[in-house]
């Protein structure tokens, strides 16, 4: 043990480090562990071992082996993940080129699905140009993800929503087998806007939740020339009298000369 002990002191570089003697345990034949607790505050729970071993006929042992392995309750590093499958929406910054594996399940060659699309979808996604296309798996995932999230019909704000985004004039319906559920909303007033949402979505900013009187009434025009006025909109007023001789009025009461009085506007 004193041996196993020397060597557990020379790796860690520090006699504070090692601990009591937790025990010993038998690998094999003339193979022993022996376990020493580490002290060392940057790895509680973790364990000194120390492998010894005796060639046949020799009194003096051999030390083969020193490691620190973790023991019940060690403070250990995660299990490593890929950096593929750590990702999370949002880790995608301004720069950063996010790969796409050449047998990524969500895409297909454009052809490569054909069979599984009815004839309208494959009218809409086949071409454009693109080198692959969304997989009927790709495109079954993003149904259900956001069917489920926020842009589907148990979001909080679409259970108090007086209407569907399905009836909102706002709502414009995305292309393909996609705008059979989806759309996206253009009202900049909406929680929603330029974001897709499913037409059983709804909030408060629907088009026809309130209908208000306009906000931009026509204004009145001022027209000072009444010579489109009916007659009846006209008023009578008084005009100078004419010389003696210059009017032929027959009506009764009209008085003629010098004391010609007052006549109906447009009598000359």
């Amino acid at each position: 043990m004193e041996e196993a002990r020397a060597a557990a002191v020379t790796e860690a570089d520090d006699p504070s480090c090692v601990g009591e003697h937790l025990g010993v345990e038998a690998e094999g034949e003339r193979l022993v562990l022996h376990r020493f607790a580490c002290t060392a505050r940057a790895y509680p729970g973790w364990v000194w071992t120390v492998v010894v071993s005796r060639a046949s006929r020799m009194r003096k042992v051999t030390v083969d082996d020193v490691v620190l392995l973790p023991g019940d309750g060690a403070l250990t590093a995660p299990q490593w993940v890929p950096w593929s499958q750590r990702l999370r929406p949002g880790d995608v910054g301004v720069g950063d080129l996010l790969p796409t594996a050449v047998d990524d399940p969500r895409l297909t060659l454009r052809l490569g699905d054909v069979e599984e699309f009815v004839d309208t979808d494959a009218w809409y996604e086949i071409g454009l140009g693109r080198p692959r296309l969304l997989s009927v798996l790709g495109r079954d995932d993003a149904l259900a993800r956001w069917y489920a999230g926020e842009s589907g019909p148990e979001a909080s704000i679409a259970r108090v929503a007086p209407a569907a985004c399905q009836t909102c004039g706002f709502h414009v319906r995305l292309a393909g087998i996609l705008g059979r559920v989806f759309g996206v909303c253009a009202n900049e007033m909406a929680p929603d806007d330029g974001r897709v949402t499913a037409l059983d979505h709804g909030c408060g900013a629907h088009s026809e939740a309130l209908v208000a009187p306009s906000a931009h009434p026509e204004a009145v025009v001022y027209d000072d020339d009444p010579g489109d006025l009916e007659s009846s909109d006209l008023e009578l007023i008084g005009v100078s009298a004419h010389s003696p001789g210059s009017v032929q009025d027959d009506g009764a009461g009209a008085v003629t000369g010098d004391g010609a009085g007052p006549e109906p506007y447009g009598h000359s």
